[in-house]
């Protein structure tokens, strides 16, 4: 399947399977969370995603999705417990932060110890507390499920999106 334009600009093109899915997926608008862990020694791991879904008001479940390659996935398979963090247009450093150099996302005071000694990111319209339910591996990565325990409301904030590989409140323009 190929994607004709008629425009004059530059426009990326649908050549395989491969290519049709980063294309097509980068046009979607998705809202952006962080997840924080301990690992089994209790250093902080976390990474930002979009990729966090409802699942079930009862009991309440939410799904998340990472790569078993990631960094934190070492932390995310023994871990009992994470905390998914909602984050607002207020928290885009924070986002750029931990989806960056995997050694450097903790540096800095934009967290803090929170529930179960977990990290918890300042400043965030909401937090919630998750206890790991289900890993279910597919291909290289995994779909993660959380029975939410506990949470916290912050002050609102516009949202933060992220679209065509950069993060933005609704309405701004580049």
């Amino acid at each position: 399947m190929t994607m004709e334009h008629n425009s004059e600009q530059h426009d990326p093109r649908i050549v395989d399977d491969l290519s049709a899915f980063k294309l097509a997926f980068r046009r979607l608008a998705a809202g952006v969370s962080i997840v924080t862990a301990l690992t089994p020694e209790g250093r902080p791991v976390g990474f930002t995603a979009t990729s966090l879904a409802s699942l079930a008001a009862v009991p309440p479940l939410a799904t998340f999705n990472m790569a078993r390659v990631a960094s934190a996935w070492p932390a995310i398979e023994q871990t009992d417990h994470v905390i998914i963090h909602i984050l607002g247009a207020r928290n885009r450093a924070a986002a750029e932060q931990l989806a960056a150099d995997h050694d450097k996302r903790f540096e800095g005071d934009h967290w803090a110890p929170g529930p179960l000694g977990l990290p918890l990111i300042k400043d965030v319209p909401a937090w919630m507390l998750g206890r790991i339910v289900g890993r279910y591996p597919v291909h290289e990565n995994a779909v993660i499920v959380v029975q939410i325990e506990d949470g916290g409301l912050g002050e609102p904030d516009d949202a933060l999106l992220y679209h065509e590989r950069r993060y933005f409140r609704p309405g701004e323009t580049a």
